[in-house]
């Protein structure tokens, strides 16, 4: 062979180890950020646990000041998924539920490369502030979108309530309503109102950032086990209709009559759940009763609670600063974050 072949030879073989190095770090690379919402009318309890069909319909508001961004990158090289949450690597069972999320995208997508997943939240998670809500929904467009898959809105909710429940009500913006449906197809939400509709604003006065010992996905197991549970549910759909008309006409008293009543219906479903569940703690008590007590003094607000101890006090931005002022100096308010319609998820450029 002469010295001119085997040269060739050798760069021709130098090329292709080259190809084959840079195919091992191609990127697939997307990042998406989402927002928790606030359910007016809660989601409690599944018709099908698995797929996280819910047993009522429910209503929501995004909240724009609070976030979670997620990035999501596919890699030739990586042998499994990792997830680093708020810059610590994911726990085992946070793992696990991240990666069988990405492995339903991973069928629709028709491949089964592993992923790197960072996820930031400006706010405190797994303290019944809808931070799965958040990271699902974030994950869910993040995640399809670096796979190429353009997904129509309605599609995109279904798929991120494969993740969790709530996350199907941060993918569509502003004022938003779950339908229950009969199948993984027709179960998703969509938006009633735009984020511009009404600036209500929610108060939220947190009292623990502290992980709370019983999760969601734990609640909504026992609900069925509280002797309140179907009453609550058959009486679902006259709230939603109720709490729908309510957010059009601007209607404050109206909607803050039908949130209370809907926070009570749920919390009574979980404190007589087998076991029960107590989400309240001194703290939560105080504010709400402070609430009811600053509306009967003429002050118009009202409360809602989330499945963990911080309460959400709705108001409009005239009285924003002094619902703020007066949270702050209770016993046992940690802090006030006030929040306003939110958008939908949606993709962004900076990783």
């Amino acid at each position: 062979m002469s010295a001119r072949m085997s040269f060739i030879r050798r760069m021709s073989f130098i090329r292709r180890m080259s190809f084959i190095r840079r195919m091992s770090f191609i990127r697939l690379k997307a990042t998406a950020i989402a927002h928790p919402n606030i359910a007016f009318v809660k989601y409690w309890g599944n018709a099908d646990p698995a797929r996280h069909l819910p047993a009522n319909p429910s209503i929501s508001m995004n909240l724009d000041s609070l976030h979670t961004v997620t990035t999501v990158i596919f890699l030739e090289a990586q042998k499994t998924d990792q997830v680093i949450i708020d810059d610590v690597p994911a726990s085992d069972a946070s793992l696990r539920r991240v990666t069988a999320h990405m492995d339903r995208v991973r069928a629709l997508a028709g491949t089964t490369l592993r992923a790197r997943v960072v996820s930031r939240s400006n706010f405190p998670t797994g303290a019944g502030l809808a931070s799965s809500a958040s990271a699902f929904a974030a994950l869910t467009l993040a995640a399809t979108a670096a796979l190429g898959l353009a997904l129509p809105e309605d599609t995109l909710s279904a798929l991120a309530r494969l993740g969790s429940g709530s996350a199907c009500r941060s993918i569509p913006p502003g004022f938003v309503e779950w339908t229950t449906g009969e199948s993984h197809e027709m179960s998703f939400a969509h938006s009633i109102a735009p984020s511009g509709h009404w600036p209500l604003c929610d108060c939220i006065g947190i009292v623990s950032t502290v992980h709370k010992s019983v999760g969601s996905t734990e609640g909504h197991a026992r609900a069925p086990s509280s002797p309140l549970h179907r009453s609550r549910v058959e009486s679902a759909v006259t709230r939603v209709a109720a709490c729908r008309a309510a957010i059009l006409a601007r209607d404050l008293p109206a909607l803050g009559e039908i949130v209370e009543a809907d926070t009570i219906t749920m919390h009574a479903v979980t404190m007589t759940s087998r076991p029960p569940i107590y989400y309240w703690t001194p703290a939560t008590l105080c504010i709400v009763r402070a609430v009811v007590a600053w509306r009967d003094e003429g002050l118009p607000m009202y409360y809602t609670v989330d499945a963990g101890p911080n309460v959400h006090c709705l108001c409009e931005e005239a009285h924003v600063a002094e619902v703020s002022r007066r949270l702050e100096e209770l016993p046992g308010v940690e802090q006030v974050r006030v929040a306003r319609p939110g958008g939908g998820a949606r993709l962004i450029s900076q990783h």
